[in-house]
């Protein structure tokens, strides 16, 4: 199958911003609650911006459905990220239970 050059990913939806580095926990304790709740609010976003970016499409009130295309993807991908990452936590705990002492 030939590549189409018109599939050309270059816009600004396509760039990634730097990872800042996180700041250390103060006394260790609630760093990964918070973390896991920031993940779960960013989750939560990508969900409803695409809901949104639906229905404007939906309604014709969307002038790119490019645009709509790509927030669906993401909270597609996000969720799908979400998924693994609850699976593997819940093996690793069942991995733990079963281990003999």
């Amino acid at each position: 199958m030939p590549i189409d050059p018109s599939f050309a990913v270059g816009g600004p939806e396509w760039q990634i911003a730097p990872v800042a580095p996180s700041q250390p926990a103060e006394g260790g304790s609630g760093a990964f609650g918070d973390m896991l709740g920031k993940s779960i609010q960013s989750l939560t976003t990508s969900q409803e911006e695409a809901s949104k970016a639906s229905q404007a499409l939906a309604t014709g009130q969307a002038s790119d459905p490019t645009q709509v295309v790509m927030a669906v993807e993401r909270a597609q991908l996000a969720m799908q990220l979400a998924s693994q990452i609850r699976d593997k936590a819940v093996e690793a705990t069942q991995t733990i239970f079963h281990t003999q002492v």
